[in-house]
């Protein structure tokens, strides 16, 4: 059976820790992956480090996509997906379409790439009512990530959640039937 992840996409707000804590209570074969991150700000949910770090991982290869959003850098690398996998089925979270095509083609195994979505006025709502100092950037990655969906039109999506219309629970419940399928599918 091959390895299966989850990647989560959508802007800011959408549900992505939010599906994701869903996830890890429906199942404990999955976990948030916990990207590297390189700046300041919030540390729950990533691997904090230097950008000596960030330059070993290069240099060795092994960064399978790296973005740069708030005056930080985010990382998904092969170590750390590689001991994601070894625990169970990790669930990254994705704001850019190019992070999905860089992880599904950089990094080998069966990936369901789910679409959680919610309207601009919503992600403001959200970011205000969790607190964020930051709602002004968080609505712009919006704009970008909504850019960034006109500008593929031919990205095809294992499944697409409206997180204002599903609760989290029945979205955890849909990826993982969405898994559970696959899984079916691929020992046929």
């Amino acid at each position: 059976m091959s390895r299966q992840g989850v990647i989560l996409y959508g802007p800011p707000a959408a549900g992505k820790d939010t599906v994701t804590t869903a996830l890890t209570k429906q199942s404990p074969r999955y976990a948030q992956f916990a990207r590297l991150k390189v700046g300041t700000g919030k540390s729950s949910g990533y691997r904090m480090g230097a950008a000596e770090r960030l330059r070993e991982l290069e240099a060795a290869g092994d960064v399978v996509y790296a973005n740069s959003r708030y005056g930080n850098t985010y990382v998904i690398d092969r170590p750390g997906l590689d001991d994601s996998f070894a625990a169970g089925v990790p669930v990254v979270h994705l704001g850019q379409v190019d992070g999905i095509r860089a992880l599904v083609d950089g990094y080998t195994a069966d990936w369901s790439v789910v679409l959680l979505w919610c309207p601009r006025t919503v992600t403001a709502q959200r970011s205000a009512g969790r607190g964020d100092s930051d709602t002004t950037a968080r609505l712009a990655a919006w704009d970008a990530t909504h850019e960034d969906l006109d500008a593929h039109p031919d990205l095809a999506w294992d499944l697409t959640v409206d997180t204002t219309a599903v609760s989290p629970q029945e979205a955890a419940r849909l990826i993982d039937q969405l898994l559970m399928r696959r899984a079916g599918a691929a020992s046929v």
